[in-house]
């Protein structure tokens, strides 16, 4: 670092001995524009919820719209807004994917889109905020134990143009010239998390850089394979060394049909550009980790035929016609979905538009999860499932209970409490200022918590 950094190296010392900021970003598709920060942000303390009173002030990330660094960090488990997605804690640096591709691609098509290293899921809720409906988002993660909180994320988030898989990078190959943007955030040596996680610290090593940066190279062929003609592909690490960074940049430019793509950069935001045309973020130069970016385009050409789509998925079974109309009633009116059942019965809606999309997935993968899972009928009895609380797909004529804030943290927790007399009965959505937590089922005598156990507060109230 001395070496890369020459004079500043001192100033980038001192930054490693300050705190990490913390940043969160809006989700755009529930909050609106015009953002009050008072009742946002501006009465948040340390260590009480958002929610609490206090001091707590933000100020905008310069190449992110609608996010924010807090002076402090609150205590994001403890509050509502976090549960019903209307903001993801993300890193600020990291953020600056989103100014790449507005500044690339035109977001106005629709596109295919594929997160080739996604979890747990912050760059690909930033992507679905910037995707036209008729998007499509694959989120691939290849370490199965890390699905779990990547499809929680994107669950939290809300939309329903969305495939979860878990497959390694070659998998994708079968589609080949598919995908109109491929995001590689490459595992890396972490370099540029030093200051946030004693664990990139204790392992790091040279080997560690080497391994990790043949492993890139590798991730790299395949999502060259997958992107189309014309396709952007972006390239991140959260590290600093040229091995991982400029070399592979020289490695990609030499091997495959691509051009580098260069992007406006306000002086005053603090990012310094990389001898290969790469865009490096450094702690003491703003307000944010260590992060690398570079962005390429692929050579105009004739793209390979696309495979064919079978006429079938290999599991999911369309849903009887006779419980469509069950089915519809849960979502909104307009929505253009088609039902499938898993083999486990439960009810996925996918968009219709996408549906050959998915075809071709489940056709070249063997991990997947497609749509929203919106509940599972029990005998005639239809149970609502968490995931449809939260999409955007939601019927907004279903009944629901407002709670205040100890309300809805105590349904959070998966705990009881006395129902409101004004409450309508049955199934409602617990919602809290504006925005669905999940189900209950409030009966005349007591109300019955739907909340996953696994997704429930286990930090104390007090």
């Amino acid at each position: 670092m001395q070496t890369i950094l020459g004079a500043e190296w001192p100033q980038f010392e001192v930054a490693l001995q300050a705190a990490p900021p913390v940043s969160i970003r809006l989700n755009t598709a529930r909050v609106s524009q015009q953002v009050d920060q008072a009742n946002w942000f501006g009465h948040r303390s340390s260590g009480k919820s958002p929610g609490t009173a206090g001091g707590l002030n933000m100020a905008p990330v310069p190449w992110q719209p609608m996010a924010y660094y807090l002076s402090e960090r609150p205590s994001f488990t403890l509050d509502p807004l976090f549960h019903a997605g209307a903001y993801y804690v993300q890193e600020a640096s990291s953020m600056f994917v989103g100014e790449a591709v507005r500044q690339t691609v035109d977001l106005s098509q629709n596109l295919r889109v594929l997160d080739m290293c996604a979890a747990p899921g912050g760059k690909s809720t930033l992507l679905l905020n910037l995707l036209s409906e008729g998007s499509l988002l694959v989120s691939n993660e290849t370490i199965r134990a890390r699905t779990a909180s990547l499809r929680e994320n994107l669950e939290r988030w809300g939309y329903p143009n969305v495939a979860v898989t878990s497959a390694e990078s070659e998998e994708f190959e079968a589609l080949e010239d598919w995908f109109d943007i491929v995001l590689v955030d490459a595992p890396c040596s972490g370099e540029g998390l030093f200051r946030k996680d004693p664990d990139a610290v204790r392992e790091w090593s040279l080997p560690q850089v080497e391994l990790c940066s043949a492993r890139q190279k590798r991730i790299l062929s395949a999502a060259v394979t997958t992107l189309a003609p014309g396709g952007v592909l972006l390239y991140s690490t959260c590290t600093y060394n040229s091995q991982e960074n400029d070399a592979n940049v020289d490695w990609l430019l030499r091997e495959f049909p691509l051009e580098q793509v260069a992007l406006k950069i306000p002086d005053d935001w603090g990012i310094a550009h990389t001898a290969k045309g790469g865009y490096q973020f450094y702690p003491h130069r703003l307000h944010g980790e260590g992060f690398f970016l570079s962005v390429f385009r692929k050579k105009s050409g004739l793209a390979q035929k696309p495979p064919a789509v079978p006429a079938s998925f290999r599991s999911l079974k369309p849903l009887s016609k006779a419980l469509i109309p069950v089915a519809e009633k849960w979502l909104k009116k307009g929505v253009a979905a088609r039902f499938f059942q898993t083999p486990a019965g439960e009810v996925l809606a996918l968009p219709a538009g996408l549906e050959d999309a998915f075809l071709a997935l489940d056709k070249v993968l063997k991990h997947k999860w497609f749509g929203v899972n919106i509940g599972t009928f029990k005998g005639n009895d239809f149970v609502p499932d968490h995931a449809l609380a939260l999409s955007s797909w939601v019927s907004s004529d279903l009944p629901r209970a407002v709670l205040r804030e100890e309300q809805a943290l105590l349904f959070l927790k998966k705990e009881t409490f006395e129902p409101q007399e004004d409450w309508p009965k049955g199934w409602v959505l617990a919602s809290y200022q504006g925005y669905s937590l999940g189900w209950m089922k409030i009966l005349p005598n007591r109300i019955n918590n739907y909340l996953p156990q696994e997704r429930r507060i286990r930090m104390s109230l007090g």
